[in-house]
């Protein structure tokens, strides 16, 4: 297997020479950093990069091992969860929960992918019955999210396919067992950005 550094050397390759990010950071400046072998910084801007010009998940595979060697594991969390974005698409929302105080969960939850809520999107089952989907949480900008807050999140169900019939502007809602803990308006749902290969 290769080592970190080598990992990100690839990823560096599998840019667009043209690609830049929203902040103006260029491959040229990636590939100054990766000369003075500044590797934490090579990941940050590899992300940023892809942030604006999709890439396949071999991409995103290449970063989260290299973040995981670097033993970056809210880094290593994120890049496998574009991974899984790039191959099964996006869903984003912004998610308030409700109060302890209106029946919502008594304390913060982690933002990095590991908590797996229901969520209904408007589906039923053959007896009217909401049918509620799974789909994992990505807080994005925070580290978690309480009770009564607010935040953009990120998506990643378990079926993706029902999912991608939502459209900017649906309100779906986040269970936890049966009772509603939380609302979400959709802001975006992308396809699949890359095939498996670059």
């Amino acid at each position: 297997m290769d080592d970190a550094f080598t990992l990100l050397r690839q990823a560096t390759d599998l840019l667009p020479e043209d690609a830049v990010a929203e902040n103006g950071v260029t491959v040229g400046d990636v590939r100054e950093y990766v000369a003075q072998q500044e590797w934490e910084m090579v990941l940050d801007l590899l992300i940023e990069v892809a942030d604006v010009h999709p890439l396949p998940p071999s991409f995103w595979e290449l970063l989260a091992e290299a973040a995981q060697q670097m033993m970056l594991d809210r880094s290593h969390r994120w890049c496998q969860w574009r991974g899984w974005e790039a191959q099964h698409g996006t869903v984003r929302a912004t998610l308030t929960l409700l109060g302890t105080d209106e029946g919502g969960r008594r304390s913060a939850f982690s933002g990095d992918g590991r908590l797996r809520p229901l969520w209904d999107i408007g589906q039923h089952t053959s007896d009217g019955e909401s049918d509620l989907r799974i789909a994992s949480i990505w807080v994005e900008f925070a580290q978690e999210l309480g009770p009564g807050e607010s935040a953009d999140v990120r998506l990643a169900p378990l079926s993706p396919e029902p999912w991608r019939n939502l459209r900017p502007g649906h309100v779906i809602t986040m269970h936890e067992g049966r009772p509603v803990v939380g609302t979400a308006t959709v802001i975006e749902v992308l396809p699949p950005r890359g095939s498996s290969r670059p």
